[in-house]
């Protein structure tokens, strides 16, 4: 489970959260969903124990992420935004290096690779330089080192990006089967359909903070609106902004 308490996190002067709590429990999907620059990736990174708050509370299965971040790395796996890879090695030396850090017996280590790389397609390209390789592949080696300890908290940061759709619906696959085994799974993305189909609940960030917190169909009924990309956009004040922008690329043409 993960309970996060009046979360603050400023850069200088620039203040990204502004006190925000929500929880995600045991076997529930929930879904972050915010503009850029909303602090959603901020979020994340406080929850995986990769960045400090600024004060707040974080906790993920009863560990204090501000007391032992390094703990927390042990139970989480993280998939960041952009892929953060060493791009010298290579795919299995990278799995091999987080196998170390990770503690994941040989021969655990060694099936899971490769069950995991044949799914996601990327078993011929083991033995290439992560450097070489393209951003949906490099989003795919991201993925498989994330779950490579089985971890008992997942945070993933627009996870499906660069992503082809049957990699795309074997990523959705697992996330389903993590959450049936009873894992807390923190998600966001900005495929709002994805997010809809996916998400047991959704909360809304807007400049730093929760806007709207619910099941995607609670949403819609607070909203009046009949699709999440409309409760999106009037919550975060874009749909006035998209219709003025319409409007005017119309009379243009």
């Amino acid at each position: 489970m993960i309970i996060i308490e009046d979360l603050v996190k400023s850069f200088g002067p620039t203040t990204a959260v502004r006190g925000i709590s929500f929880s995600v429990n045991d076997g529930e999907i929930y879904g972050l969903l915010g503009p850029n620059g909303s602090g959603k990736s901020t979020t994340m990174k406080i929850v995986a124990g990769i960045i400090p708050p600024t004060s707040g509370k974080v906790t993920v299965n009863g560990i204090d992420v501000s007391a032992n971040p390094l703990k927390v790395k042990e139970i989480a796996g993280y998939i960041p935004e952009t892929p953060a890879l060493y791009e010298s090695l290579t795919p299995m030396e990278f799995f091999s290096f987080v196998g170390s850090i990770r503690r994941v017996p040989k021969e655990e280590l060694e099936e899971r690779v490769e069950k995991l790389s044949r799914a996601f397609g990327i078993d011929s390209f083991l033995g290439e330089l992560i450097g070489t390789l393209s951003f949906g592949t490099k989003q795919k080696v991201s993925i498989i080192s994330a779950l490579l300890h089985d971890p008992e908290v997942l945070v993933l940061d627009e996870a499906v990006n660069g992503l082809d759709p049957k990699s795309a619906r074997i990523l959705k696959e697992l996330l389903l089967d993590f959450k049936k085994r009873g894992r807390s799974i923190l998600f966001s993305t900005h495929v709002l359909e994805v997010a809809e189909a996916l998400c047991d609940r959704i909360g809304i960030i807007y400049r730093g903070e929760i806007v709207a917190e619910g099941t995607p169909k609670e949403l819609k009924e607070f909203t009046k609106e009949e699709s999440l990309e409309e409760v999106f956009l009037k919550l975060t004040e874009g749909k006035s902004e998209v219709e003025g922008i319409v409007k005017a690329l119309r009379e243009a043409f």
